[in-house]
């Protein structure tokens, strides 16, 4: 099985399942993926893969989901919700990288046999870890912020609030896939490679979002048909 079919089949899975989370458990259940997704995009931004001609890392897809349900949670639930998602990420994200560093205080037993390949994996520098928190917290607040100045400028156009959904959805979060892009590249390898391979990484990687971000569209509207049952029933 190739990493193309496995890339396309984990990105429908995904969107369906928080789909799923949001049929099954309302706002709780996306505030959960939120943590969910945080922590294993955590892990996941490790794992350096090739697929349509592009080295990536498998942390695009599960990150993207954060974008959607950000999105999901400004429309069906208002900004205020949005934003305590947001700051939900932040602080798990705080949370996991300390917990995960604790780990490698510990000395292992004669008998362990994990702690080797836990330490390759958890012990990134300190630069990685911050800049990743870091641009998390500022395109995070800025997807929500955008999102919603988005939806004001259509509804004064229109006067209706349904309306342009596609538009708010896409622009608020490729702008923000673009922040991301741009501020993670240039923090994270500023200084280790030569500028032509930073914009060579900031292109691929924005071509994966553009992806990730216009395919999430139909998920996010069947998300609002979705919050209208979840409303009716209480």
């Amino acid at each position: 099985m190739n990493n193309e079919f496995i890339l396309i089949a984990t990105l429908v899975v995904l969107y369906s399942v928080v789909l799923l989370w949001y049929k099954l458990f309302g706002r709780t259940g996306l505030f959960c993926w939120i943590v969910l997704a945080t922590i294993s995009a955590n892990i996941e931004v490790l794992i350096l893969v090739d697929a349509f001609g592009v080295e990536q890392t498998l942390g695009n897809v599960m990150f993207a989901t954060t974008f959607m349900v950000t999105d999901i949670l400004s429309e069906t639930e208002g900004k205020p919700v949005a934003k305590k998602a947001v700051h939900v990420g932040i602080l798990t994200s705080i949370t996991f990288i300390l917990v995960s560093q604790v780990w490698l205080l510990y000395t292992p037993s004669a008998n362990d046999w994990a702690f080797p390949s836990i330490r390759a994996i958890f012990s990134n520098t300190p630069r990685l870890m911050l800049v990743s928190l870091g641009v998390y917290a500022i395109v995070q607040r800025f997807d929500v912020f955008l999102y919603n100045k988005v939806w004001a400028w259509t509804h004064n156009l229109c006067n209706d609030k349904k309306k342009y959904l596609w538009l708010r959805n896409n622009a608020s979060t490729l702008l923000s896939q673009l922040l991301n892009t741009v501020l993670f590249t240039l923090g994270a390898f500023w200084g280790t490679y030569p500028l032509h391979t930073l914009f060579s990484i900031m292109g691929s990687s924005y071509i994966i979002f553009i992806v990730t971000s216009v395919s999430d569209t139909p998920f996010v509207y069947a998300a609002r048909r979705i919050s209208y049952t979840i409303k009716n029933n209480y």
